[in-house]
């Protein structure tokens, strides 16, 4: 009778089976970008991260240049800077830029037909040319306009005129070298209908057989900017119905600041990365995300590190502040919009994994010998799995190096994959 039952259950739990499957054997995406920079496009060369670079760390030789100094500016732990600060001056040498993305959209406006063809073809030759630099960003990318009528054309036009100059440019020919091949991604700002995303998937498909790019080259991030694409008038989640109609292609889902607060009446004053209605859309963003797969990604903030040096120190404190928020709450990407972003998005982020690592390693050195802690914690599958997990994103960005983990990495890798 009882064998009778679980061959019922068998059938009839076979297509939950089959997702669950398809789930845990999904390949891991790899190394996440800790921000996504955002440039308007007449403003984008070939040099541009250098310059962030080289650019970041005079401000911070001009209003921080001791340890101590950046401590009580951000607010952050002295003995922590004193720890993240040499290998954030690495990184703005080397690599101050991880993820880019050349702006078509707000940050560029509406121009001339002619400016924006002759601005799309410039960007598509620059990317071309920083592709294989020495401190190139490891993902790249561009924000089109919109799928709605106004801008649909426009956007179309500008992908397509980018995507020509960047593989006509390209020293080894049309297709994308490995390290670009999965992280090319186009955004899409203000996406509202499933519609729109399978429109934007036609709209890769043909630009990718127009410039003869393997299929899927091209990663589309969806940008969330409007309460419709958060909650439908029904009720329902619409952001999950959007991931899941970008298929493959979805590199990731974007929150959008401005838009989406200034969409539900919240007074300029109080838009910001904190502010309640924020954490609720992101909540849902990161429900959705994380069951497709793929990164939920943190906004911007429009406070900028300029003036003097009380006036930097004010925007660095509430930068720092806003990126470790971000982090606790499992936003591991957000945007940057000027150069003095880069130095408190490396530092608290370098902060926050390098706080993480004592205490993952004692839990999962102790999960491994299947061994309560002395805290009295028992760690779960799931829980080590978040554990390794930590320590591999602060070896990605170079907050941690291997020497200083002791633990084998590969098998950090095998325990951060699910059903490990």
């Amino acid at each position: 009778m009882l064998d009778d039952l679980l061959n019922e259950l068998d059938a009839e739990l076979a297509e939950t089976d089959e997702t669950l499957k398809a789930q845990h054997e999904k390949p891991p995406r790899g190394r996440q970008p800790v921000h996504t920079v955002y440039v308007p496009a007449d403003q984008f060369s070939a040099g541009l991260p250098s310059r962030w670079g080289a650019e970041a760390l005079e401000l911070l030789d001009q209003h921080a240049p001791f340890a101590d100094h950046l401590a009580k500016a951000t607010g952050l732990p002295v003995e922590a800077v004193h720890s993240a600060l040499p290998r954030v001056r690495v990184k703005l040498a080397t690599e101050p830029i991880e993820d880019l993305r050349v702006d078509f959209e707000d940050g560029y406006g509406y121009r001339p037909d002619a400016d924006e063809d002759a601005d799309a073809q410039k960007a598509g030759q620059a990317a071309a040319a920083l592709i294989g630099r020495s401190g190139a960003p490891f993902t790249l990318g561009l924000r089109i306009k919109s799928m709605e009528q106004r801008d649909r054309r426009r956007g179309v036009r500008t992908l397509n005129l980018f995507a020509g100059a960047l593989t006509q440019n390209l020293p080894d020919g049309p297709e994308l070298p490995p390290v670009l091949a999965n992280n090319f991604v186009v955004t899409l700002p203000k996406v509202t209908s499933v519609a729109q995303v399978e429109a934007a998937l036609r709209v890769l498909d043909a630009i990718e057989d127009e410039h003869r790019l393997t299929a899927g080259t091209l990663g589309l991030e969806l940008q969330i900017e409007l309460p419709s694409a958060i909650q439908s008038t029904s009720g329902l989640a619409t952001v999950s119905q959007l991931v899941a109609a970008a298929k493959d292609r979805c590199a990731g889902v974007h929150y959008g600041t401005y838009d989406y607060s200034a969409a539900l009446g919240v007074a300029a004053a109080f838009q910001a990365l904190d502010h309640p209605v924020a954490d609720h859309a992101k909540a849902v963003m990161l429900l959705a995300a994380v069951q497709a797969g793929v990164p939920a990604v943190d906004g911007s903030t429009n406070v900028m590190p300029t003036g003097d040096t009380a006036e930097v120190h004010t925007a660095w404190a509430n930068h720092a502040r806003l990126v470790r928020r971000s982090l606790e709450r499992a936003y591991y990407q957000g945007w940057d919009m000027h150069p003095g972003h880069l130095v408190t998005r490396y530092l608290a982020t370098y902060v926050f994994f390098r706080d993480a690592l004592p205490a993952a390693t004692a839990r999962l050195t102790t999960y491994l010998a299947r061994t309560s802690s002395q805290a009295g914690v028992v760690d779960e599958p799931a829980t080590a799995r978040a554990l390794a997990t930590v320590i591999l994103r602060g070896l990605d960005c170079g907050a941690l190096t291997e020497e200083e983990v002791p633990l084998d990495v590969p098998l950090l890798r095998r325990l951060s994959r699910p059903r490990s």
